[in-house]
């Protein structure tokens, strides 16, 4: 037998617990970037946080094994998730609709506060509102999901496709014999975000080491709505995930109701199709200087179906890996139990050691500097979180986002003993 601490142990599918602590646990390794050097060193290696031996390295693992894949398996997960609440609001009577909305309202505002105060890169704001539309699609079968998912998956895809071709137009104009001012500008106004200038860098970093009240004001007062665009940009995709979580809990695959065999299909064909697919990317960037269609439409596009086959691929092996409910895998489920709390405390650490208000290390760790803080945030995740459900029936995050979304205080204390699932 093996502790399974939770409060509502029986009624939990710990398979997705399991699943989305993983998820959030790598998805931290590949925000390190964002949250320690400048915005364009995430795709852009060459842009800052260094480009060569170690930090290339560390760079290209990255891409090929993490980025893009365990964000697409935590949006499947919050979709899988998000269709169980509903099922079991509906299974007490309870108004569905009224929960969801009432929980993606609460998510929306403290994404909202998380973006402006705390972290640009947050994605609550965008689950909650892409989540209100994911509801209505609640109702229908596996096959339809999966139909109207690759639908808005390739939406997604096709727009990116757009822009990289208006792009290289862009590029072309720009660079051509006689090209005017207003082609120059276009160009230049895209091309800052990957190759930001001297002043840009200067600018960047004097925000980021100054103190919070800049960093705080500049993302309520100078860019107030900059996060809208990236979430229509992304929201058919995001959307595509979700309903794919949601057909991948309605068929069983991510609740672990697949035999062997069938998970290690998916899993050996989903990861060597998709990190071969990664790796090509990451050598087409490399060979190519990192020229900005390359890198962005490569990342975007190109890699895009190899994502969501990755993602089913990983889900499928962490599934056959933790079977039998040992010790690790209990610790991952405590994890992804408290995936809200822990997803806000990496910005919170993160943010700490390298902004201003803190430890003051943005823009002085290579990229391979700043990637030593992910492990020892990953064994704090794996060390706190089971102990504290074994005293408290929620993570701290969680049981505010529940009582909120509830509109009274939940049962947060527990009283008895912890549950326990057969291994």
């Amino acid at each position: 037998m093996a502790t399974l601490a939770s409060g509502e142990a029986s009624k939990r599918i710990v398979t997705l617990d399991i699943i989305r602590g993983i998820a959030v646990m790598g998805i931290f390794s590949v925000n390190i970037t964002a949250f320690a050097m400048i915005e364009a060193a995430y795709f852009n290696p060459p842009a800052y946080g260094g480009a060569e031996g170690a930090n290339l390295a560390l760079w290209v693992v990255n891409l090929i094994f993490i980025d893009g894949k365990m964000r697409s398996l935590f949006s499947m997960l919050f979709g899988a998730s998000m269709l169980l609440v509903i099922q079991r609001a509906e299974a007490k009577g309870q108004s569905p609709e009224k929960l969801h909305f009432s929980r993606m309202a609460v998510l929306f505002t403290i994404g909202w506060l998380h973006y402006h105060l705390v972290w640009w890169g947050d994605i609550l704001k965008d689950y909650a509102i892409i989540g209100c539309i994911a509801y209505f699609f609640r109702d229908k079968p596996v096959r339809p999901l999966l139909i109207f998912a690759s639908l808005f998956y390739l939406l997604g895809m096709l727009f990116f496709g757009g822009l990289i071709y208006q792009i290289v137009e862009w590029d072309h104009a720009a660079h051509a014999p006689g090209a005017t001012q207003g082609a120059i500008r276009e160009w230049n106004e895209f091309a800052s975000f990957m190759y930001p200038t001297a002043a840009e860098i200067s600018k960047d970093l004097a925000l980021h080491r100054g103190p919070w009240t800049g960093i705080a004001l500049h993302w309520l007062l100078v860019k107030p709505f900059s996060w809208v665009q990236g979430t229509i940009m992304f929201g058919p995709e995001t959307l595509g995930l979700m309903l794919f979580g949601m057909a991948g809990y309605k068929s069983g695959f991510l609740t672990g109701n697949w035999a062997n065999r069938r998970y290690a299909r998916w899993a050996l064909v989903g990861l060597i199709l998709g990190a071969a697919a990664s790796v090509a990317v990451a050598y087409a960037d490399i060979q190519s200087k990192f020229y900005v269609p390359v890198v962005f439409g490569g990342f975007v596009v190109a890699l895009a179906p190899f994502r969501v086959l990755m993602a089913a691929g990983y889900a499928a092996l962490i599934v056959l890996l933790t079977r039998n409910l040992g010790q690790l895998a209990l610790r991952f489920a405590a994890v992804g139990r408290c995936a809200f709390t822990n997803y806000l405390g990496t910005s919170l650490i993160a943010t700490f050691v390298f902004y201003g208000w803190g430890l003051g290390y943005y823009g002085y760790a290579e990229r391979w500097e700043a990637w030593l803080l992910v492990p020892p945030v990953w064994v704090l995740m794996l060390l706190w979180s089971k102990p504290w459900l074994e005293r408290f029936h929620y993570g701290p995050l969680e049981w505010m986002w529940r009582s909120l979304a509830r509109g009274r205080a939940q049962p947060f204390r527990r009283r008895g003993p912890a549950e326990t699932v057969s291994s």
